[in-house]
């Protein structure tokens, strides 16, 4: 089912408009990619979508996701994830009790939450390293270690801010390959902001300019 955003704006504490209003559908499995030069609002509009937008902003149009409107939920109850530059790791948790932290509240007893986490490790290719501080890992094992935090949440979207853009060079494509191909193949809408080409191309959807003087629908 798809994410749908119709006339989306957000304006700045001082009133003016960050972008052109958007209007986008991104079906299930589908990841589209938003892209716009730095400052032009590109984070602020993933805040938005995911009900975290700062003190002061205001945003007008409608949200959607699989026939629920997204508009005055709180962030708890719109079943979006989000993955970020930075991992999103909490520094004072293990790399398993980050896992851990996603769960559904349907995953009960220690058990099966430990079963759930070490399979979850072992996907992303970091068995063994559930008891690890998250600084010990490498800037990969990171990136896989947040994406399987997200997934453990069963979003139903998912929103990535720019996820690869801290990969060294020699990384980035496996990651970006990896990250992508499990939203695919979990059906889940993914919008992805980013201001690098080879992000819009890998993602393989359609490719939106952030606009922020014209109208923009696709």
């Amino acid at each position: 089912m798809p994410l749908a955003i119709d006339s989306l704006a957000i304006r700045a504490p001082g009133g003016e408009p960050l972008f052109a209003p958007l209007t986008i559908q991104v079906e299930a499995g589908s990841v589209t990619t938003v892209m716009g030069p730095s400052g032009v609002g590109k984070t602020t509009l993933l805040q938005g979508i995911a009900g975290h937008l700062p003190a002061g902003f205001a945003l007008t149009g409608h949200l959607a996701l699989n026939g629920r409107l997204l508009n005055g939920l709180p962030a708890e109850q719109r079943r979006i994830g989000m993955m970020f530059q930075d991992a999103g790791l909490f520094p004072h948790l293990s790399v398993g009790d980050n896992l851990a932290f996603g769960l559904r509240v349907t995953v009960r007893g220690r058990r099966a939450r430990a079963r759930v986490v070490d399979e979850a490790l072992s996907t992303a290719g970091l068995e063994g390293m559930g008891d690890r501080d998250p600084a010990t890992l490498s800037g990969g094992q990171r990136a896989r270690a947040a994406l399987m935090q997200s997934l453990l949440a069963e979003p139903e979207a998912i929103l990535l801010d720019e996820p690869f853009s801290r990969l060294d060079q020699a990384l980035r494509n496996g990651i970006r390959r990896f990250v992508l191909d499990h939203i695919r193949a979990r059906s889940i809408p993914a919008l992805l902001v980013t201001h690098d080409p080879a992000d819009a191309q890998a993602a393989g959807g359609p490719m939106i300019p952030l606009d922020p003087t014209g109208v923009v629908n696709t």
